[in-house]
């Protein structure tokens, strides 16, 4: 299995190092194909199959590559998914660190704006979803909530490429 191999689940994301257009080509082509062969992308590359794998156990260590089989959440049987604004009455990373802990929330960030963080909920029906945004709301810190319930799902993709911060120009599309 080809990412979260430790077992881990994607936490925190720091500021990204230097990526450089062999880590691009690698993050670019397994974004459209996450069963892409190293020896393959190392053709298309120009390197050597060893150099592909060995960038792409760093990407993975470093955090910032993880390859993993997207989902329709309504195709398993999720019948309730919401994205959450929470008011905080303080600093947000407090209650946003609790909330990044439940396995309901799937997406958990900090913003600026009208909500200070924003947590995307997974729920089996809407009395689960019920019951997660009061558990939301009795934490300390929270002082507000304002659910936004999906009712179709209409595009999700993470295929947005990588971005080359040294400078160096995008190679030419692999496909």
């Amino acid at each position: 299995m080809r990412g979260g191999e430790q077992g881990e689940r994607r936490g925190a994301v720091s500021l990204p190092r230097s990526l450089d257009a062999v880590d691009q080509s690698i993050i670019e082509a397994l974004q459209r194909n996450g069963r892409e062969s190293f020896r393959r992308i190392a053709a298309q590359v120009g390197v050597s199959e060893a150099t592909i794998r060995a960038r792409y156990a760093r990407l993975c260590d470093d955090n910032i590559l993880q390859v993993t089989g997207i989902t329709n959440p309504l195709g398993l049987g999720y019948e309730a998914q919401a994205m959450v604004g929470i008011r905080t009455t303080g600093a947000p990373e407090p209650v946003a660190n609790e909330i990044a802990t439940w396995d309901e929330a799937g997406y958990v960030v900090v913003t600026a704006g009208q909500f200070d963080i924003l947590v995307e909920l997974l729920c089996t029906d809407r009395r689960e979803l019920l019951d997660l945004t009061n558990r939301v709301r009795s934490l300390d810190g929270v002082a507000s909530t304002e659910s936004f319930l999906y009712l179709e799902l209409r595009k999700q993709i993470y295929d947005w490429g990588a971005r080359v911060r040294n400078g160096e120009q995008r190679l030419a599309n692999l496909g």
